[in-house]
């Protein structure tokens, strides 16, 4: 009698696309997140291989399910704009995300950042960013010789990867595209797109004003004229 043995297929992993966490624990947090992701992927609207997110579930190691994290900002340089579930890197071309940004929130303790640190430090990030607003506080490490090294003078700092510019002289985080334009958040660009809409408007109502003074002063020379020719006087001699 021979017998049969079964085989068991392993039970298919899933990968969480939630990690339970809230995007953010305050407004402040949530608006700057909002304001550099958003700016962010303005800033490489025309590239189709940059890929930006926040808040999004990465998974470095296929198969584990537990190794992951959610950056307040990601930026993949290399892979295709879309919309993830999550960033399983093995289907990316194993690209881990170049660039890392961190708002710390009340919730946040030096256990947990110091977690986060040593994640991005073995996972591959080459420049990971982490503001305190609360503080005014801006910290950023770049890797180089394969560790993240302090940035020791970050004030100024432009990024390698993003070549943007970060200043927190005025009492709070300003970054600043190579052609020195501010990150806006919504509300800024709103009021800024209302400032242009009144500048054109003006504009408009001024070439209309030169039109229409340019018409009455034509009209002024013409009725002179005229009263030269009764008079018998050519204006085209004078």
């Amino acid at each position: 009698m021979t017998a049969t043995i079964s085989t068991q297929t392993p039970p298919e992993i899933v990968y969480p696309e939630d990690d339970g966490n809230p995007m953010s624990e305050n407004t402040k947090q949530f608006q700057l997140i909002m304001r550099i992701q958003g700016g962010i992927d303005a800033l490489f609207k025309d590239n189709p291989h940059v890929f930006v997110a926040g808040d999004l579930l990465w998974y470095p190691v296929e198969g584990n399910d537990k190794t992951r994290q959610a950056p307040d900002i990601m930026v993949v340089f290399g892979r295709p704009k879309g919309d993830r579930g999550s960033y399983k890197q093995w289907l990316e071309d194993n690209i881990a995300p170049q660039v890392v940004f961190e708002i710390i929130s009340p919730g946040n303790r030096m256990k947990a950042m110091f977690k986060l640190f040593n994640f991005y430090q073995k996972y591959g990030v080459e420049e990971y960013y982490v503001y305190d607003p609360v503080d005014n506080e801006l910290m950023g490490w770049l890797r180089t010789d394969g560790e993240l090294n302090y940035i020791e003078s970050i004030e100024g700092w432009v990024s390698p990867q993003l070549q943007v510019r970060f200043e927190t002289v005025s009492g709070e985080l300003e970054i600043y595209q190579p052609d020195g334009q501010k990150f806006l958040s919504y509300v800024e660009l709103s009021r800024q797109k209302e400032l242009t809409q009144q500048q054109i408007e003006l504009t408009q109502q001024q070439m209309e004003l030169e039109r229409q003074e340019k018409e009455l002063a034509q009209q002024k020379a013409d009725r002179l004229a005229q009263k030269l020719r009764e008079l018998n006087i050519n204006p085209d001699e004078l």
